[in-house]
């Protein structure tokens, strides 16, 4: 799968694991919050090469403990129209989460600036979607949006700031 980082598509250095394959003794996989204890067992306590992926309906305190360690948090989009992915982007660079967080589905270009306002380090998609989304897209949708209604978590500043801010001038 595409991803994309940084405006661009890059490698992808992690394997997502699929619900019956294997956990491997070594490398760097992302697996479904449930098999975190099974991957433990397979490669012991530390988190360094594990990432997990949740489901943009995830229960946040299931994996509050979990955040100082966790190099990587992948966040399932079904589908480009559903939003909740973002409002658990937002919380969990909120509750101090410093690592990679990836969004995992659909998204199209328009919403990277929203994606990378939330926190969002990074987008993966499909083949398919690569093909209709180019790259040159997600450069060019990354400047499109300077300021926006909502604080994000890299925008400080909103319309609705600057609006009281000329009022008080």
């Amino acid at each position: 799968m595409p991803l994309i980082h940084e405006n661009k598509f890059v490698p992808d250095h992690w394997q997502r694991l699929a619900d019956d394959q294997p956990v491997p003794a070594d490398g760097k996989i992302i697996i479904p919050l449930q098999r975190l204890d099974e991957a433990r067992q397979v490669r012991g306590s530390a988190l360094g090469s594990i990432g997990i992926h949740l489901a943009n309906i995830a229960r946040i305190d299931d994996v509050i403990p979990l955040l100082p360690n966790l190099p990587l948090i992948s966040i399932a989009f079904p589908a480009f129209s559903d939003g909740r992915g973002f409002s658990l982007a937002k919380r969990l660079r909120r509750l101090g989460f410093k690592g990679t967080l990836r969004a995992h589905g659909p998204l199209i270009a328009d919403q990277y600036p929203h994606a990378l306002a939330c926190g969002f380090d990074e987008i993966d998609i499909s083949e398919s979607h690569a093909l209709r989304h180019r790259e040159a897209h997600w450069r060019a949708a990354t400047g499109s949006i300077s300021l926006g209604y909502q604080r994000g978590y890299v925008r400080s500043g909103t319309i609705l700031d600057r609006r009281a801010a000329s009022r008080r001038a």
